[in-house]
């Protein structure tokens, strides 16, 4: 593949709801995203869209041109339609790739892949949030490429287990609190010929999204789960001749 072509789908609500978002991300949460993803080697394209963008920003012509779907949402999971979920679904199923952020564990097209309510428990403490401490637990992993030990975030919003997923086909990272809570807090899954890398830091109102590390996280997580075949067709069972005479 020449490169990745990356879409970078954010809610874009916050940013126009609250000063404060609006001061930590000027360019939008979504167009920080990208900018940093426009200069990283091995990416061809970055689109930014939003929800309120036509077609909610997953127009046909869109999302038959993205090799790798960014999505960050909140307040409106339930503003996406039924028909835009679907679609992504089932271009992950034909091979897009996926990298959900932070509260979009609750997003339709990632509960309909997940196929369970990944819920979780929160908390953000006095409205500032509390340490983070993101564990690299498989070094081996591509997503982990160049990254230290662990990654810690002065302030953080806290997301704890029981995290309501399937079990990951890979666990990259594994986050504590400076309260004491863990959370799974970078998993990667296969679902049909797609990859799915989700990964948990990216609170609104803490500029997690101007941290070096956790912007190679993502990177690297689009790296990942970029096809290694062009996306073509519909994936779906098909009758099949033997290859072996029958008698």
């Amino acid at each position: 593949m020449a490169g990745i072509r990356v879409t970078v789908w954010n809610e874009g609500i916050h940013e126009k709801i609250s000063d404060k978002v609006k001061a930590i991300y000027p360019n939008t949460i979504g167009g920080q995203i990208a900018e940093f993803l426009r200069k990283q080697p091995g990416i061809a394209s970055v689109r930014n869209v939003q929800l309120e963008d036509p077609d909610q920003g997953l127009s046909d012509e869109i999302i038959s041109n993205t090799d790798v779907l960014v999505w960050w949402g909140h307040l409106a999971h339930d503003k996406v339609t039924d028909e835009n979920a679907e679609k992504v679904q089932n271009r992950v199923l034909n091979g897009m790739g996926l990298v959900v952020l932070h509260s979009g564990h609750v997003s339709k097209p990632f509960r309909r892949l997940m196929g369970t309510g990944c819920m979780l428990k929160w908390r953000e403490w006095k409205g500032e949030g509390e340490r983070e401490r993101i564990w690299v637990v498989d070094p081996a992993h591509p997503i982990a490429n160049g990254l230290p030990e662990y990654i810690e975030l002065e302030k953080s919003e806290m997301y704890g287990e029981h995290f309501d997923i399937p079990q990951p086909d890979h666990l990259v990272f594994i986050s504590w609190f400076q309260g004491g809570e863990v959370f799974r807090s970078g998993c990667c899954w296969h679902r049909g010929l797609g990859k799915i890398f989700y990964f948990s830091p990216g609170h609104e109102t803490i500029p997690i999204y101007h941290n070096e590390l956790i912007l190679k996280v993502i990177y690297n997580g689009v790296m990942w789960c970029a096809p290694t075949s062009p996306i073509n067709g519909v994936y779906r069972g098909h009758f099949e001749p033997p290859l072996e005479k029958l008698d």
